[in-house]
Formats: structure tokens, C-alpha cells, sequence
């Protein structure tokens, strides 16, 4: 288990826009992910250092959106006004994640505009609905070189921000996450400093900081 990306609902200025805006800040270029059909959103996505990434979204004018717990959940952030949805964490075998939680995954989909397809299966995110503070999970079963967090990146994210209770989300979890792998060194990366912020009212994801060419970065 691993932190894989971290995702950012639209604000009000649209997907581009609001892509842009984070992309100028971390001195980066998003670029488009495609359209997520099942669930009724599209996003935009840039690679960070460590073989993870920092995704835009947000829901479409599509059935999918008001149906799918994934397409509900952004489309509800984003008329909030945007920002962070949450965190995501991969496993090499949910099944393991569906047996605790007692439910099954749901699988994910999204053509890429060269043509290549990404496919994986996630599960969690009536969690993130009812709380969210918690992270959902994810199983790639794409190729690895298709992952998004694969392209090369001057962008490092060093801390996240997370109102909420540490032990809720250690026992949510199941277990402790792994060190990231720097897929280009094979090196661990650098450690993501959590800092829990128990006073805040609102459980989630607050902030996340980045080391850029351009220096630190909190958005």
C-alpha cells in the first residue's frame, strides 16, 4: 500500500482553468487525462516526483455523474466552491481491501487523447462521502509505464495537511503505507510529512506542499 496521487476538484473557473491556475503555481504543465466514462467526470493531471501525481477533475454534464459515488462526490466539492477531494492510496490486491470493507470494488476506465486506454479498480469512495478524511483505494491494471506519475517531474510533494483523526485513518488503512520508490533513481523518495490538524471543523484534506524549481509551493 502507497500513496499514489492526491485530487483537486474544479473551483468555479472550469477544469482548464482551474488546472492552469495549480500548473503556473507548481511551475508545471497539466495535461489532459481524458474522460472517466463510468463515473461521469474528466481530468487533467501532472506527474510529481516519486511515480505520483496531482489530478484536476471534474464532473460533466452526464447521468454517469449523478449516479456514480465518484462523479457525486466531485460534482459536490465543486459546487462548494472546488479544492481538495482527497487522497488515494494503491494496493497490489484489493481484494484484501474488499474482504475488510465487506463490498466490492467498482472498476475505472479513461481513454487518454493518444488513444491509450488506463484501467484500474477503486473502491472507498462512499467512505470519502460520509467522511473525508479518509482515502480511497485504488488497483492499477494498466501497464505500468502508462501510470500517470510515470513522466519525468521537478515537483516533489513534501507534506499534506489533513484535518481528522490519525488513528480513524491508521485503522481505515488497515495498515501502514509503504515507502514511496523513485522510479527513475529506484531510490525511496522523499518521505511526505502528515500533519494532523484536529482543531479544524471540517474533516478532509486541507492542503498539500510541494518543493518546486520555483521554490515551496502550498496549495
Amino acid at each position: 500500500m502507497r500513496l499514489d496521487h492526491l485530487s483537486y476538484a474544479a473551483s468555479p473557473e472550469g477544469l482548464v482553468g482551474t488546472a492552469k491556475r495549480i500548473g503556473y503555481l507548481l511551475g508545471q504543465d497539466f495535461e489532459d487525462g481524458g474522460v472517466h466514462p463510468r463515473f461521469g467526470t474528466r481530468n487533467y493531471t501532472l506527474p510529481l516526483r516519486g511515480g505520483l501525481y496531482l489530478e484536476v477533475v471534474e464532473a460533466l454534464d452526464h447521468p454517469a455523474s449523478d449516479k456514480a459515488p465518484y462523479g457525486q462526490a466531485v460534482k459536490a466539492r465543486s459546487e462548494a466552491g472546488g479544492g481538495w477531494l482527497g487522497w488515494v492510496v494503491s494496493v497490489d490486491d484489493i481484494t484484501t481491501v474488499e474482504r475488510r470493507l465487506g463490498r466490492g470494488s467498482v472498476h475505472g476506465n479513461r481513454h487518454k487523447p493518444d488513444g491509450r486506454e488506463l484501467l484500474w479498480r477503486q473502491i472507498g469512495v462512499n467512505d470519502l462521502l460520509v467522511d473525508p478524511q479518509l482515502p480511497y483505494f485504488i488497483q492499477w491494471e494498466s501497464a505500468p509505464e502508462l501510470h500517470p506519475g510515470n513522466a519525468g517531474s521537478d515537483v516533489t510533494l513534501t507534506g499534506l495537511e489533513i484535518s481528522g483523526d490519525p488513528q480513524r485513518v491508521r485503522d481505515y488503512l488497515g495498515e501502514q503505507l509503504m515507502d514511496r520508490v523513485d522510479p527513475w533513481t529506484g531510490k525511496p523518495a522523499e518521505n511526505v510529512e502528515v500533519k494532523w490538524v484536529a482543531e479544524h471543523g471540517t474533516p478532509g484534506l486541507l492542503a498539500a506542499n510541494f518543493s518546486t524549481p520555483n521554490g515551496l509551493v502550498r496549495i
